[in-house]
């Protein structure tokens, strides 16, 4: 399920042919900026800095204990579109893929969103299959994002939240539209601010993605300049919580030189964005390759070496001058053509490698952690799983350490609630396997621990687990207690007791899904397969659906629904299966809801 999204192709540009020549009028500047700042490079900032909320110093971003800090990290979109959600929750945990951005260097997340998500809007697409994103079912948009959040401060990740677009329909040229006023854009402002103030995870809000013709800079229009309106912005956010960073983007067009929408920054130096608390504002630009557009540079006989004169005059030139801090809030491309994989070694370069500088660098968020921008692909690939490497691969000099967990900010000391429902679902004579009901937590629970008897013998992240190595006809009892990530602790489940089948009865068995769906409805055929050394007795089979599918009829097996579990069991006469041996059954489902994911993964368990 994904939706392909064409960003920019026919939307960044927009331009006359004068004002393209005028954007390749570069004035001679400084091949890179590695020799554009006097002071001799700094060493690596150390892992532990970007404690608590961060602040500016001239062009580096400093933590709470004035250690420099620079942002490496990826954009993660989807609250923004149709779905009010971020993307890819159709395929995978929130937490997982938090996770495995961690695992990648990455340690910002740029969060987009439109303004719809303060409607209480419900996001879409969200699987809760076996535990999946357990936590999230009945939550709405913001209360979503109020997870992800949470869960991403707490393994040591920052988030700036992107005011993308007014709503979910598309992308504005200014801050505003006729359904989204300016008044509605500042009051949301401020709302999201105060919403994650005291939460030192959320380090700062990018007020407007994009501005572009005719929005302007310095112009003196209120109607129209954005700078004007950023430090109206600015201020909205610094009255709910006045320790956040304030990311003002560029526009499109300055005195008739033009770039890529919102990265032009070239009147900045000349006016400021000038707020009421000092050591806030962090300029941003965006850049992409010829995968989203062609410009006029990417044919100049020079390229790529002309690109830094080019980066130098739109935006960096603000570090270089040591006025102000510069994030690259976006660039990506499909890295398919020479072109573009000559663009990103070039940009790579001239952000500085965090091995040479340290944090004194241009900080950046890759577009995308998603593989469904159709213009630039993203570091997943369209399995939502695996890396693409060589894109990922360009990025690693620029990769910067990672942050203490926030916890949430101020600590997080709630208990998850305490598990129900804990269930014998199979026995062997070697093994018993266990089920159980999601806990919640304010944050997230990621784990469950589970006890035989006084002894935690595992730690599972779904609701089911399989104990084995166990003795023959001996009974044991289990209890379950959830974990969330910063280590807080549910009371004990109920304790449940099983005994395990008699010595030589080696019972066991798969289960295979496959699905015909045709959007309103289903249907799923499941060949149930004796993997024992014995014929089987029985064999029941279990696996989760979102309570959007509903079973409407079955042949060859019991079936039966309750709630987000889907259980069926062997009928009188396929009850026995030799070694090896199978059977198959049918469910048929309605789907109430269209953003229902139907795939599954089934447990089989059985007795002989």
């Amino acid at each position: 399920m994904r939706l392909q999204l064409r960003r920019r192709l026919t939307r960044r540009l927009g331009r006359s042919a004068a004002a393209l020549a005028a954007a390749t009028a570069v004035v001679a500047a400084p091949t890179g900026l590695h020799a554009a700042h006097a002071a001799a490079p700094t060493a690596p900032a150390a892992a532990s800095a970007g404690a608590g909320y961060w602040h500016t110093n001239g062009r580096q971003i400093l933590d709470e204990a004035n250690q420099p800090v620079r942002i490496a990290g990826i954009n993660w979109f989807g609250f923004e579109t149709g779905n009010y959600v971020a993307h890819g929750l159709w395929s995978r945990d929130y937490k997982s893929m938090i996770d495995q951005m961690k695992s990648l260097g990455y340690n910002t997340i740029r969060m987009p969103y439109s303004d719809d998500i303060f409607k209480g809007t419900q996001p879409a697409s969200i699987n809760t299959s076996g535990g999946m994103n357990a936590d999230l079912a009945g939550l709405n948009s913001l209360q979503v994002m109020d997870k992800l959040v949470g869960y991403a401060g707490s393994v040591g990740l920052k988030v700036i939240l992107d005011r993308h677009r007014p709503d979910s329909g598309g992308q504005s040229a200014l801050w505003y539209t006729s359904a989204v006023p300016e008044s509605t854009w500042l009051a949301n402002l401020k709302s999201i601010a105060a919403r994650y103030a005291g939460n030192t995870a959320v380090v700062g809000i990018d007020l407007h993605n994009e501005p572009h013709d005719p929005a302007c800079w310095g112009c003196g229009d209120t109607a129209t300049d954005w700078r004007l309106a950023a430090q109206r912005g600015g201020e909205a956010v610094l009255s709910a919580n006045s320790k956040l960073l304030i990311f003002v983007e560029g526009v499109q067009t300055f005195n008739g030189s033009s770039t890529w929408w919102g990265g032009n920054l070239q009147g900045a130096g000349q006016y400021p964005v000038q707020l009421s608390v000092p050591n806030r504002v962090v300029y941003s630009a965006h850049d992409y390759a010829t995968s989203v557009a062609q410009q006029p540079w990417f044919s100049d006989p020079s390229f790529p070496a002309n690109m830094p004169a080019i980066w130098d005059k739109n935006w960096g030139y603000l570090f270089k001058q040591d006025i102000a801090p510069v994030w690259v809030g976006e660039f990506g491309t499909t890295l398919q053509s020479t072109t573009d994989q000559q663009w990103l070694k070039a940009l790579v370069q001239y952000l500085r490698p965090t091995a040479q500088y340290g944090a004194d660098s241009l900080s950046w968020t890759f577009w995308s952690w998603n593989p469904n921008s159709g213009d630039t692909g993203g570091i997943l690939n369209d399995d939502w799983t695996t890396v693409n490497t060589v894109k990922d691969g360009y990025l690693a000099d620029i990769k910067a350490p990672g942050f203490g967990g926030t916890g949430g900010g101020g600590g997080d000391t709630t208990v998850p609630s305490t598990p129900a429902g804990l269930t014998v679902t199979g026995t062997t004579a070697s093994s018993i396997s266990l089920s159980w009901t999601a806990a919640t937590d304010n944050t997230g629970v990621t784990g469950y621990d589970v006890y035989r008897g006084s002894a935690k013998v595992a730690t599972a992240t779904a609701t089911s687990y399989t104990d084995s190595g166990l003795t023959a006809a001996t009974a044991y009892s289990y209890t379950v207690r959830a974990r969330d990530a910063a280590g807080n602790v549910s009371a004990a489940s109920t304790a449940v007791t099983a005994t395990t089948a008699p010595a030589g009865s080696n019972a066991g068995c798969t289960a295979a899904l496959t699905l015909n769906d045709w959007g309103t409805g289903l249907t799923a055929n499941v060949t149930v397969t004796n993997t024992g050394t014995t014929p089987t007795k029985s064999w029941k089979v279990v696996w989760q659906w979102p309570t959007g599918l509903k079973v409407t009829g079955s042949w060859s097996a019991d079936v039966q629904q309750s709630g987000q579990t889907v259980s069926a069991a062997n009928l009188a006469y396929n009850g026995v299966l030799a070694p090896a041996g199978s059977t198959t059954f049918g469910v048929q489902a309605t789907r109430t809801d269209s953003g229902a994911v139907a795939t599954a993964v089934p447990t089989c368990t059985a007795t002989s």
